[in-house]
């Protein structure tokens, strides 16, 4: 993998991983193992290069994930309420004015993401940046401004949990990626056999 120089403003990354895995039989995806190892490090060491920082959102096996090296960052929400939980525990624990988040179970993801959901926020006045691939909304591969928390929190505590619901309230800018092969991701047995045949690199 080549090294992608992060973007000028400096990024905390946020890898999310504190889902059940419902499809998958409530397994831990991002700690399944591809390649010969946890799929959370493939995606760690592409998304490494691109931030300044990296936490881990996830709420059970803490200790696992502690050991690659990075602060781990539970929901402060009860009961899994998806990745705009994982988000919002990212916005507060950030050492940055961005955050970028990515899911543990989608190694392929471009290496340049971070740069280019950076370019809207530069040049344009808006809150947050979001991947798409043709007319598909990329929602859990986005950019959004550590000031956001607020607007999310009381989201949330208004019972909101919809990612394109609370993206639909702020100034979002969405960047083309083309095809949609880079983000594929794993939620079920077959997914995560078809990744195999197709090492991350």
């Amino acid at each position: 993998m080549r090294d992608v120089p992060p973007p000028a403003a400096a990024v905390t990354g946020l890898i999310l991983a504190g889902g059940l895995g419902r499809r998958m039989g409530g397994i831990d995806k991002g700690l399944q193992m591809l390649g010969g190892k946890p799929m959370v490090e493939w995606v760690l060491e592409r998304f490494s290069p691109q931030v300044d920082e990296v936490l881990i959102n996830a709420n059970r096996n803490v200790a696992r994930y502690a050991r690659l090296g990075c602060r781990v960052v539970p929901d402060i929400v009860g009961g899994y309420a998806g990745p705009l939980a994982g988000l919002q525990r990212g916005l507060m624990e950030a050492a940055c004015e961005l955050v970028a988040t990515v899911p543990c179970d989608a190694p392929h993801f471009p290496a340049d993401l971070v740069r280019r959901l950076a370019e809207p926020l530069r040049e344009k006045n808006v809150d947050l940046a979001v991947a798409k691939t043709g007319n598909r909304i990329q929602t859990v591969f986005c950019l959004a401004r550590r000031s956001l928390l607020p607007q999310l929190t009381a989201f949330m505590e208004d019972g909101g949990r919809k990612v394109d619901a609370w993206f639909s309230t702020l100034r979002t800018a969405t960047v083309d990626f083309g095809s949609d092969a880079a983000f594929a991701n794993v939620n079920t047995p077959d997914d995560l056999s078809a990744l195999e045949s197709i090492p991350p690199h």
